[in-house]
């Protein structure tokens, strides 16, 4: 038998040519730990014996955990460890939690790094991201729920408010957890304009006009039949609108969370805008009043009293959050709630 090879090829082909060839594409979580690993060694400062054995062990076991979160929510994004902005990110999550430690953070920072390997593109939402990274270890812990509270109370909707049973679920789940580290002090929502979280207005609303405003369909007292008669059921279309009233079952109220759905499902009943008009405001007269939603709300859930404290006597009810305060707000507000809403509905 001869050793001898012989090969011809084509225009515009490649030959390769060997004993054994092994061929592998796409790297390993093994590779990317090696990489990120390699990253930090070569760019974090050198320290003493102890305080290097310490860093070395954070910087581990925070990427460690970022590469499970991101076999579980990302995992084709592995390659992207090869990419020099990647890596640079990377690095600020590393040197963060290495000088800190602290497991709050490293999950905030951990949750925003895999929101960063979703973005392959550079553009805005792959700018904040990165941002967010350095921004969020300026942050006290007080500071981020207070950041969660604004972006939940005024940046979201939730869908599902259909019952008055979802709006206590949505107190304890999405504002109670962030309750009892708000903070009150003007110097704390400076701080966050100085990092570029946000900013402090002139202008507020209060807790209860947002969630009246938000969700009126589980606010409202009812109706009679008879209240309804006489000023709606001349509207052609309107009865089909009406459910019994989730506080009351003996009285009626529409059938939408918002005046927003309620328009749509008047369209849907070839309601004219005008005939809306009427529907919104007869809608708006059986809200509960402002000091009956104050003590519902506390009634449900009794960590509602520590946000309307704050809310009314320090600068968050006049805060806005910058796009970075939203991406920092979002980020940890998922890593307390895993709710997993898309960072794209508010940036992009």
């Amino acid at each position: 038998m001869s050793d001898k090879q012989v090969q011809k090829s084509g225009d515009d082909s490649v030959n390769i040519q060997a004993k054994s060839i092994n061929i592998q594409t796409g790297l390993t979580y093994s590779d990317v730990k090696e990489i990120a690993l390699d990253v930090f060694k070569n760019n974090f400062e050198h320290l003493s014996v102890v305080a290097a054995d310490t860093a070395k062990k954070r910087a581990e076991e925070i990427t460690g955990k970022f590469l499970n979160e991101l076999e579980n929510r990302n995992r084709e994004a592995l390659n992207q460890a090869q990419d020099p902005d990647f890596q640079y990110s990377l690095f600020t999550v590393q040197k963060e939690y290495a000088k800190s430690g602290d497991k709050d953070l490293g999950d905030l920072l951990v949750d925003i790094l895999v929101e960063r390997t979703k973005v392959d593109q550079r553009g805005l939402l792959q700018i904040v991201l990165n941002e967010s990274l350095a921004v969020a270890p300026k942050l006290t812990t007080s500071q981020l729920c207070a950041l969660s509270i604004i972006f939940s109370l005024k940046y979201t909707r939730y869908l599902r408010m259909d019952s008055l049973n979802m709006l206590q679920y949505y107190l304890g789940h999405r504002l109670a957890p962030f309750a009892k580290d708000l903070p009150k002090s003007q110097a704390s929502y400076q701080h966050l304009e100085f990092a570029g979280c946000g900013s402090i207005s002139i202008g507020s609303s209060s807790i209860t006009n947002i969630l009246k405003q938000t969700y009126p369909g589980v606010f409202t007292k009812g109706f009679s039949k008879e209240q309804f008669n006489s000023e709606i059921e001349q509207i052609s279309g309107t009865e089909k609108l009406l459910i019994p009233c989730l506080r009351d079952n003996s009285l009626f109220q529409f059938n939408a969370t918002d005046f927003k759905m309620l328009k749509n499902k008047t369209k849907e009943e070839e309601i004219s805008e005008t005939e809306y008009l009427k529907i919104e405001a007869f809608w708006k007269k059986y809200v509960i009043s402002d000091e009956e939603i104050k003590k519902d709300l506390i009634n449900k859930n009794e960590n509602m009293a520590i946000i309307y404290d704050v809310w009314e006597n320090s600068p968050m009810k006049s805060t806005t959050l910058t796009s970075v305060g939203i991406a920092i707000a979002h980020a940890y507000t998922r890593s307390k709630t895993g709710d997993s809403d898309d960072l794209s509905i508010w940036i992009n």
